[in-house]
């Protein structure tokens, strides 16, 4: 878990994000504002979760920026615990709230190998 709270510590200062764990998934929620299901794409790709998004922002007619510091795009990359699997993975957003549960990969007993004479 310390490689997805150091990635969390890596995120850009304009996102904001926590983790949580269970005893069978992980949940992740990344703050969005502006974006939606539709502009959200998120994948897991080796070992990685890669976040990309795209906020919805309107300029009033009258008005022209001085200062832009809210990008309209996002584009994050954390690093997974080994037993984070995208297998099964679910995503939701609500009001700009991204949260992705994450499985955790069901741990196997180590087992002996038969091994027989031919």
């Amino acid at each position: 878990m310390s490689a997805l709270r150091d990635a969390l510590r890596d995120l850009p200062d304009a996102v904001f994000a926590d983790m949580l764990e269970s005893d069978d998934a992980y949940l992740v929620v990344v703050d969005l504002p502006g974006a939606s299901a539709e502009t959200v794409e998120a994948r897991v790709e080796n070992g990685r979760l890669r976040i990309e998004a795209q906020r919805e922002k309107d300029l009033p007619e009258a008005f022209r920026y001085v200062s832009e510091e809210r990008s309209l795009f996002l584009d994050a990359t954390l690093l997974l615990p080994p037993d984070a699997t995208g297998q099964g993975a679910e995503g939701s957003m609500d009001r700009g709230v991204l949260e992705l549960r994450l499985p955790k990969r069901e741990t196997t007993t180590d087992e002996t190998v038969p091994i027989t004479e031919k």
